[in-house]
């Protein structure tokens, strides 16, 4: 079925019209054979996703990670097939075959796109809003590299500049953390984001005002976005035409971010099933297809049918991608010549090293002095950041409490703002009181591949981030989440501020590591790991003074890196192994002292991550924490997980049940945290 001649548009052929009546069909026919899956959004977006891969994405299908392209993001990624299609048609290495295995094991066309998996899938997505709002992350970041590089050439003349496109639904914008992301990137004049939003009124429960009947266009422009209406034809049918104008319209604006609102009839053109629920998440049926087929001209009994003629004409895609890929070339020669130091910044950066000697600005404190790891932690970032440029962060709101700052660095925020000590490319980010919104942002910076950052909060609003941090981990992405006032020594603050069930929860994450030093010169240490691993990572870091230990006398810290390490023992053979981390190791000592005063042989191992000590050797780990010892565990969270490396012989002293508002000694008085309690459960399990 061809457009009516209201959407044609100037160097739109009847190949065009062709590509995107298959894709409709493409959609229809993948989710088929599967039997399952979401057909009614991709038949719809067929034309959206076309023009956008076909007019205005600047990408090359042979380099996915060419720096210069523009980056795509399907927020509503159930309808996966949207971007499967278009990653066939352009040439990212996607065949017939893989749409025709779709939602299979084995396939490179999973339920939902999934980063490092597919060639040309910029992030994992699902969850919805989780696209919107690390695309603000992406986004920040192409300015913040900008000013690393080229701070200074007019707009639109670097080759560090480029545009993120996203294409979201109804689902998408109902999402809390959308809103969180969308308001700070209405505050950060995000003008190289460009979003679609897919209204077409329809998800699982069917019309989505019983639920959600706001004014979306408004509620955008109060965030200080550009927003365009784009209208469905009359017969339901995208208006392309008047699409195109709006994406040529987001891209000139450089200001603000841009949301085009667009009215679409989800499965459009199925006769029966079009604008319905069944359509958003069933396979429509052999007999709708084979109707719908006849509406778009197709012949209804081929599946997966694609002329030879129109995949070469949708390939020219690639030839277009190298050109503007030469182009680029050029410009970025240009700027290397200018730029020398800079050309050796960018290449240090593109392959993720660390420059020379740069561990040795890392502090080294001082035995004897007492401080907070998350005070430690402040200032390791400030040491970090001399050396690394590419360094960059901040905190929802809590800085000087997260000890987040980059002293000097300048806030975040764009070239119109007031705000003191405003600058486009600073390299503190003020969240807002945004975690979930945070939480993403910190990935879409490190997906967008340049730079580090960073994100702060207290640990107990971790909780608020899981979505985000869970994406962290699938994606294998070296997302960093500082998580301070990590347990009952938050004090007079109470329970709801008090992490208890956090640890474990946290450590339940696969592929997520989760450190919470003992003293400062672990968490120097940690970073540093941190940094070289590139791995998805929280830190837990003390609100409250920790004494630093004598590393004269005790284990040397570069056993951080192997997440578990022997602290302080008297004897090869230990009758007693106390396993801490953070706080709890000054007691696991003084229990130590105690212990040995009695004639009790006693070794103290300090774990500041229990997944890096999982990585290590069973005879590693059995020499830490040999079985032939009564093994005790001493931590100020759940006992959940401890009995792994306890055994079924050894002691936990955990807190499995909420804390109180009073002064943090008192609670870890009251709460069983002192040597006396330790010793008497100790002396029974010997006994």
């Amino acid at each position: 079925m061809s457009m009516s001649s209201k959407t044609k548009m100037a160097g739109w052929t009847d190949l065009d019209d062709s590509a995107v009546t298959y894709a409709r069909a493409l959609a229809m026919d993948a989710v088929q054979k599967a039997g399952n899956g979401h057909p009614g959004t991709a038949m719809a977006l067929a034309p959206v996703a076309y023009n956008l891969f076909q007019r205005h994405l600047i990408h090359d299908p042979s380099d996915p990670q060419w720096i210069g392209r523009d980056r795509f993001i399907l927020s509503c990624g159930h309808s996966s097939m949207t971007l499967y299609t278009q990653l066939f048609y352009s040439g990212y290495g996607l065949e017939m075959k893989d749409l025709q295995s779709f939602r299979t094991w084995g396939s490179l066309t999973p339920g939902h796109p999934e980063y490092g998996h597919t060639a040309g899938v910029e992030m994992t997505t699902g969850p919805l809003g989780a696209g919107v709002a690390t695309s603000v992350g992406f986004a920040m970041a192409a300015r913040y590299e900008r000013g690393l590089l080229d701070p200074d050439s007019p707009e639109g003349t670097s080759p560090f500049d480029h545009s993120i496109w996203v294409i979201c639904s109804d689902g998408d914008l109902q999402e809390g953390v959308s809103g969180e992301a969308s308001s700070l990137a209405g505050t950060q004049e995000l003008g190289n984001l460009n979003i679609i939003y897919d209204d077409n009124r329809i998800s699982i429960e069917g019309d989505t005002h019983v639920s959600f009947t706001e004014d979306v266009a408004a509620r955008y422009r109060a965030y200080g976005w550009h927003v365009q209406d784009v209208p469905a034809l009359v017969d339901g049918n995208v208006d392309l035409a008047a699409l195109d104008s709006a994406m040529i319209a987001a891209k000139a604006e450089k200001t603000k971010p841009s949301l085009i609102r667009l009215h679409s009839v989800i499965a459009w053109p199925a006769p029966k099933l079009r604008g319905t629920a069944k359509s958003h998440g069933s396979a429509l049926g052999d007999e709708e297809i084979a109707a719908t087929k006849i509406e778009l001209g197709l012949n209804p009994e081929e599946k997966f049918a694609l002329p030879d003629d129109v995949l070469e004409h949708v390939r020219l895609v690639k030839e277009r991608g190298a050109a503007a890929h030469k182009e680029w070339n050029q410009r970025l020669d240009l700027w290397k010549k200018a730029n020398p130091s800079k050309t050796t910044l960018l290449s240090r950066l593109i392959k993720r090293e660390l420059p020379d000697n740069w561990e040795q600005s890392i502090p080294v404190f001082e035995a004897g002095k007492d401080i907070a790891t998350r005070s430690a932690s402040g200032l390791v970032i400030n040491a970090i950041a001399k050396v690394l440029p590419e360094f960059w962060g901040g905190s929802s709101d809590l800085a000087d409490s997260n000890m987040t700052t980059i002293e000097e660095g300048k806030s975040f925020l764009p070239s119109s703002s007031q705000m003191k000590n405003a600058d486009p490319y600073g390299r503190i980010i003020h969240f807002g009181i945004r975690e979930h919104a945070m939480g993403s942002i910190i990935n879409g910076i490190a997906l967008h591949g340049l730079s580090r950052s960073f994100g702060g909060t207290f640990a107990v609003f971790s909780d608020y981030m899981r979505p985000a941090v869970r994406l962290a981990a699938i994606m294998d992405i070296p997302s960093t989440f500082i998580w301070t006032h990590d347990s009952v020594g938050v004090g007079e603050d109470g329970p709801t501020h008090q992490p208890i069930e956090h640890f474990a929860a946290l450590r339940a994450i696969p592929n997520f590591s989760v450190i919470r030093p003992a003293d400062a010169n672990e968490v120097a240490e940690a970073w540093k790991c941190v940094l070289k691993r590139n791995k998805p990572v929280g830190f837990l870091l003390s609100r409250q003074n920790l004494r630093t230990v004598d590393r004269a006398s005790h284990g040397n810290v570069s056993g951080v890196n192997k997440g578990a390490y022997i602290l302080k023992e008297e004897s090869e053979t230990p009758r007693v192994v106390i396993i801490a981390t953070g706080s709890e190791v000054p007691l696991a000592l003084d229990t130590q002292t105690a212990l040995e005063a009695q004639g009790v042989s006693t070794r103290v191992v300090s774990a500041p991550c229990l997944e890096w000590f999982n990585e290590e050797s069973d005879s590693y780990r059995e020499s830490v924490l040999p079985k032939s010892a009564l093994r005790v565990s001493i931590e100020a969270g759940i006992s959940l997980g401890w009995r792994e490396y306890v055994g079924e012989n050894g002691v936990i002293i955990s807190l499995d049940h909420y804390g109180a508002s009073a002064a943090g000694p008192k609670l870890f008085s009251e709460f069983g945290f002192t040597v006396e309690r330790v010793l008497g459960d100790i002396s029974k399990a010997l006994a």
